[in-house]
């Protein structure tokens, strides 16, 4: 299996290296990672300047670029750029949870997002920031589970993430707002966006929120496509 692996933290997360050694169990790894943090650049790329590219050294065994862009860029790069084919992308392992309706500025699932249009499958994978080290030690039990239970013959894209010392594994859906966001005059001209963690996000133990919370690992099967198809066959049944 040709792995490619890249994040939103940018090449010095302190995580990286832990996925990258860990994913040489599965295969042939690359990593693409951006220069510096890349947080809530969703799908984002950057097609108006050059992008500068360096290698780095990460992990004995593969080779890590660094990519001053977007973690779409990131996978573009290792496509495009390295003329590369990929059987799986590992996006993560992010320092915050990707839960809800912040999956869409999420640069770790942007990155699937983009490896799916490249016709690649993706795996997204988050945590709390406390337990970014810690969350490694339960990749065995994921991908086990991915495995056992056939995943990636349902669907190509998954978001996974991992609570503390998690008690299991539950196949979820996207929850509502995770988080509470506020625009607040900061001085002068200068605004700051900030938010905060919703106390209630509703009883559904079905969602990635919920499933989180009560200390569950969450799986959640994604699409890239936009089109709602319900309301599209509707419109063209004839």
């Amino acid at each position: 299996m040709k792995i490619l692996i890249t994040n939103d933290d940018g090449i010095r997360s302190p995580v990286l290296p832990l996925l990258a050694e860990w994913a040489k169990r599965l295969g042939d790894v690359t990593v693409a990672a951006p220069k510096v943090e890349q947080s809530g650049k969703s799908q984002a790329i950057n097609f108006m300047h050059p992008v500068e590219i360096t290698t780095v050294d990460l992990v004995s065994g593969v080779t890590a670029y660094a990519v001053d862009s977007t973690p779409a860029d990131c996978v573009r790069f290792g496509v495009l750029g390295l003329k590369q084919k990929y059987d799986l992308i590992l996006s993560g392992i992010n320092k915050g949870y990707n839960l809800g309706d912040d999956i869409v500025y999420s640069g770790t699932c942007g990155a699937i997002f983009e490896g799916s249009r490249l016709n690649i499958k993706g795996l997204a994978l988050s945590t709390e920031p406390e337990n970014l080290l810690e969350a490694p030690k339960f990749l065995n039990e994921v991908w086990e589970y991915i495995q056992k239970n056939d995943l990636y013959s349902y669907n190509d894209l998954y978001n996974v993430n991992i609570p503390p010392m998690p008690s299991g594994i539950r196949i979820t859906k996207q929850g509502g707002m995770f988080f509470q966001d506020t625009f607040i005059h900061h001085e002068g001209q200068l605004y700051v966006q900030s938010g905060e963690i919703r106390k209630d996000c509703g009883s559904d133990p079905t969602t990635d929120i919920n499933t989180m919370r009560q200390g569950l690992i969450s799986i959640t099967p994604l699409i890239a496509s936009r089109t709602e198809m319900s309301v599209f066959n509707r419109l063209t049944d004839n």
